[in-house]
């Protein structure tokens, strides 16, 4: 019994570890916001359309920006054929609209969220904040992962592509 303590309280000291907070350290890998979305998995619509809309060097910028950053299900739950049309250079102009109204100019933290906040995008039009039951949603998407730290910002993760009005 002694020796199944010991072995419990080793494995919870790994997995403790695991994931404390990391301080500056040479390993630690800095990135911007382009950098920090090509790296993950379930960003890649969203960077093939930033790379369309010739938007990389815009969102490698100093900034800093905040970015809500549409989930590959949330551009799959699109109406079909949406996301290939907006590929389209011919439509490089409404392509551009949808992605700069997921991004506010400035590093908007989830603390600094407010209920009914209107927040004015790189776009021009404004999204609306709402908090709910301990969920911060940017007008009918619900923030799924907030605070993901970038060297030009933060990228809050949603679940749908919200829509510039036309």
């Amino acid at each position: 019994m002694k020796k199944i303590g010991s072995i419990l309280i080793l494995a919870m000291f790994f997995v403790a570890s695991a994931f404390a907070p990391r301080t500056q350290n040479v390993h630690e890998v800095e990135a911007d916001i382009v950098d920090l979305a090509v790296s993950t998995d379930f960003l890649s619509t969203l960077v093939a359309a930033v790379k369309a809309g010739d938007l990389v060097d815009v969102l490698k910028g100093d900034g800093p920006f905040t970015v809500f950053a549409p989930t590959n299900d949330a551009f799959a739950a699109l109406p079909a054929g949406t996301v290939e049309n907006l590929l389209k250079p011919e439509n490089k102009d409404k392509l551009v609209a949808v992605l700069t109204y997921h991004v506010v100019p400035g590093k908007i933290m989830s603390t600094d969220l407010k209920n009914g906040q209107k927040a004015t995008t790189v776009q021009g039009s404004a999204v609306t904040v709402t908090l709910k039951d301990g969920k911060a949603m940017i007008n009918d998407a619900t923030v799924t992962a907030a605070d993901i730290e970038a060297d030009n910002g933060v990228v809050h993760v949603i679940d749908k592509v919200i829509l510039p009005p036309m």
